[in-house]
């Protein structure tokens, strides 16, 4: 396996790791081993555990979380990657259980049958027990810890010398521990994807694809479940491997169970700029339907998603970094239900240090606002903390 192909491989499987327990991007430790293993110990705050709209409950949080990464080349064409790690959240005023252990695990693997024709497969677990992103509308101190699985496979292939096909997959799965949320919020979401590219410019690739997804709820399906096919176009763009940016422009027409089908606009542009080793700018915007965490009132979501991720070396030892993302939305009602608006902020900033290449301290803060035009749906939680971690 050649350098880059084993590298190419590494950065797109550390993007499918669970959320981190920080908005703003971090740098990862440059260990240059196959076996990674690091154990963080932090203290934080959090002004609102379980997300209420009111008389919310704030905690001193004490963590540690162990993880440990395994990277190894099975053959010149195989590449696997493996990861898991435990999160141990001890809360000092919560109501119910003080000790929360979240757990993900994710595994992947690459295979090259030849330089321009690709396997790739991962999947990845998360046993949430302290969500990062709270469920905006549940009653006050509501368990919202919930189980994900999501299984990606993505197949690529370059037909021609101009032409491309790819062929993608992806599965989702939710199963929350709260039995009434679960009756509401457990599902199964199935993307599948075909898309053809060509080369127009050495630096810039035309692009087509197809998508269909399903939406499968455990219970009331026959009230909630959902398809949708969507018809795209666009473009690709790189420039010397510091400028990258991507565009997707078309149409989603999706079928409601027991609803009204609607049709929508689909958009999603994005793009990175790495303007010196370890700092870069990136942004882009999505317009999407998805899924609320009220299905009883509501069909779905038309959510505009904009964010910002800025990382930033401001010394060889220090790096900072910040995100936003902003996404305002306007929640479709069922029949004989009222739409209603709402917008959702996330801020986050981060301040790393890292002495060595196995020590790292990491100060954080963030922010979550939801305002709605209902009063029970509006949230706003502060998080700031302090960890050390050491990478072995």
């Amino acid at each position: 396996m050649t350098f880059s192909f084993r590298a190419l491989l590494l950065g797109g499987f550390v993007a499918t790791l669970p959320l981190r327990a920080v908005y703003a991007p971090l740098p990862d430790p440059e260990q240059g081993k196959d076996l990674i293993v690091t154990v963080r110990a932090g203290l934080s705050h959090d002004s609102n555990v379980f997300g209420s709209a009111t008389n919310p409950i704030d905690s001193t949080i004490w963590t540690l979380a162990p993880r440990a990464v395994y990277n190894v080349s099975l053959t010149d064409q195989t590449f696997l990657s493996a990861a898991y790690g435990l999160t141990l959240d001890q809360f000092k005023s919560r109501p119910g259980d003080k000790l929360l252990d979240s757990h993900d695990a994710s595994v992947r693997l690459a295979h090259s049958f030849s330089p321009l024709t690709v396997l790739d497969l991962s999947n990845a677990l998360t046993v949430s027990r302290n969500p990062e992103s709270l469920l905006a509308g549940q009653p006050v101190n509501t368990d919202q810890s919930f189980t994900r699985n999501q299984l990606d496979g993505r197949f690529t292939s370059q037909v021609q010398p101009k032409i491309g096909v790819t062929v993608k997959a992806r599965s989702l799965y939710y199963d929350y521990r709260n039995a009434a949320l679960g009756r509401s919020l457990d599902r199964v979401e199935n993307l599948y994807g075909l898309a053809g590219d060509h080369a127009f410019l050495p630096q810039t690739k035309l692009v087509a694809e197809y998508r269909y997804q399903d939406v499968s709820y455990r219970t009331q399906g026959e009230l909630k479940d959902k398809t949708s096919h969507y018809v795209m176009a666009g473009a690709d763009y790189a420039l010397a491997r510091t400028i990258s940016v991507s565009g997707r422009f078309g149409a989603e027409w999706r079928q409601r169970a027991g609803e009204a089908d609607t049709t929508a606009p689909y958009i999603e542009v994005s793009g990175k700029y790495d303007y010196t080793r370890r700092s870069f700018v990136a942004a882009g915007y999505t317009y999407t339907l998805e899924e609320t965490s009220d299905t009883l009132r509501f069909n779905d979501s038309r959510l505009h998603r904009f964010f910002t991720n800025v990382q930033h070396a401001v010394s060889a030892l220090t790096v900072a970094s910040a995100s936003v993302a902003f996404e305002p939305a306007r929640l479709q009602g069922r029949r004989g239900q009222a739409d209603i608006t709402e917008d959702s902020w996330r801020l986050g900033a981060a301040f790393s240090y890292l002495p060595t290449k196995n020590w790292t301290v990491l100060a954080h803060v963030d922010y979550d606002r939801v305002r709605s035009d209902d009063p029970f749906r509006k949230l706003r939680r502060e998080r700031v903390g302090l960890s050390a971690a050491f990478t072995f």
